[in-house]
């Protein structure tokens, strides 16, 4: 592999590091660059080294938010067990289930989630909890496992489908949000990783420098998140999920 080909993609992974660290979405920047940079290899493989890169940056950010936030546990574990079993099944799913289905339905998802958050200048400003007991732990294992099942399937746009979501239907703010948001996603992606790993659906040398800016990258976005609040990754949110709506309006519409 070219040496500048390489140093592009490990500055891909460390711009893809900091915004999923923020906000999730950083697929939408690595994915894209992987295709264009290695057009010869295998979907499969470069879908494969995506995961591995990202599963390291995400952890460093969970880790980071769970020394600094405190993390709604009864909340996230169940959603990120839900989220590991139906990421592996929405990968099998890719057999049965054409892309061009999901796209309108993602993109008006996406268009929902944003003027959403637009309008309601107060949502995700204040970290209140709203369920317990049963009630929380089914909400966990609905919301993992539908965001998980997405990843395994699709992927772009997950970070921030589980920060609305955690927001919306369990009352946190913007910050919790986003810690609980990547511990499922480390679920996500070791899920998905079980699958790309194991049949040899990875480039070894480019997976590990990009996990390592992917991680460099994260650590600068975890310090700018924790440090500036939830005004903070509000803001990043909805530039992420604006990009992400030009981006699936042009797939779905060109």
């Amino acid at each position: 592999m070219a040496t500048g080909i390489l140093i592009s993609l490990a500055l891909t992974a460390f711009c893809a590091g900091f915004i999923d660290a923020v906000v999730g979405g950083g697929g939408l920047i690595q994915i894209p660059a992987l295709f264009t940079a290695l057009p010869k290899e295998l979907p499969a493989s470069l879908f494969g080294t995506n995961k591995f890169a990202s599963i390291f940056g995400t952890s460093n950010a969970a880790w980071r938010y769970a020394h600094r936030v405190k993390m709604p546990w009864r909340t996230t574990l169940p959603a990120a067990v839900a989220a590991f079993v139906c990421s592996y099944i929405g990968a099998m799913a890719i057999a049965w289930l054409p892309l061009q289905v999901l796209r309108p339905l993602i993109l008006v998802l996406l268009v929902g989630a944003a003027a959403y958050t637009f309008w309601h200048k107060d949502f995700g400003s204040l970290h209140r909890p709203q369920h317990t007991g049963r009630r929380e732990l089914a909400y966990a294992l609905i919301v993992g496992g539908a965001i998980g099942f997405y990843d395994g399937f699709f992927g772009p746009g997950t970070g921030s489908f589980l920060i609305f979501l955690f927001i919306r239907f369990f009352g946190f703010d913007f910050l919790h949000a986003s810690a609980a948001a990547k511990l499922v996603n480390v679920a996500t992606n070791l899920a998905a990783l079980s699958f790309f790993a194991p049949n040899g659906y990875l480039l070894p040398l480019l997976a590990v420098v990009m996990a390592a800016f992917n991680v460099f990258g994260s650590v600068l976005g975890t310090q700018l998140a924790l440090r500036h609040g939830s005004w903070f990754v509000r803001k990043i949110f909805l530039i992420v999920v604006s990009a992400l709506i030009l981006k699936f309006a042009y797939d779905t519409l060109i």
